[in-house]
Order: C-alpha cells, then structure tokens, then sequence
C-alpha cells in the first residue's frame, strides 16, 4: 500500500508539532489509532506506554504539551518503506528521535515513538 509524499507529510507534521497544534496533528491518524512510546509510560503510567485511540492519544499529547512548554522538533531525515514513514528528528532537548508510522490508506494506523538510549 502507498504512502503519503514523505517530505509533504513530515513538513505538515512538524509544523503542527512546532505550533503545539494537536489537532492538526490528529487530523494524519485513524480514529482507532494504536500509538506506542516510552513518554507516554511516564505521562500516562496506566497506559504502559501503549495508548489506544484518537481520544486518549489527544489526551497524552496535550498532557505532555503542558509538562514540554519548550517542545520543538527538526526533521533531520524521512524514510519510505511500505506504507510506513519514518521520520527522524532532534527534540528540545537534542535528542535523536525516531516516528515509526504505518500507513491504512491516508492516515496512520499505528505508530510508534522510538528514543535513541
């Protein structure tokens, strides 16, 4: 299955992230979403790091947005496989992150936030 034009979707990606716009970065993801990160384990314990649809995904991020008022990302690469996108990128704090996205038509399906330890 195809995936949306890398570049295009990173750069409306991290404009929304840069703009601590949530909803615009909703607007990429399936309403049954199934996100995974180890931020989530420690902004949502409850969750285990795993956080299951469009809801409580809006609620994990913008309960980070409040504790990571400096959060700010650049996209250092962006990789195409089969209907996964994996956009690398430095954070606030200089670190090397990885967005694994796996695509169902336009919208992503499942993803999963992977840290450089």
């Amino acid at each position: 299955m195809p995936t949306p034009d890398p570049r295009t979707f990173a750069e409306e990606w991290v404009r929304a992230w840069n703009a601590h716009d949530v909803e615009a970065v909703l607007a990429h993801f399936h309403d049954d979403i199934e996100f995974t990160s180890p931020v989530a384990a420690r902004v949502l314990p409850d969750s285990k790091g795993v956080v299951r649809g469009k809801d409580a995904l809006r609620h994990y991020w913008t309960t980070a947005l409040t504790m990571l008022s400096d959060l700010h990302f650049d996209v250092i690469g962006v990789y195409q496989g089969e209907s996964t996108l994996v956009i690398n990128y430095r954070n606030h704090r200089s670190e090397l992150v990885n967005e694994v996205l796996t695509f169902d038509g336009d919208l992503v399906r499942v993803g999963h936030g992977t840290y450089l330890r």
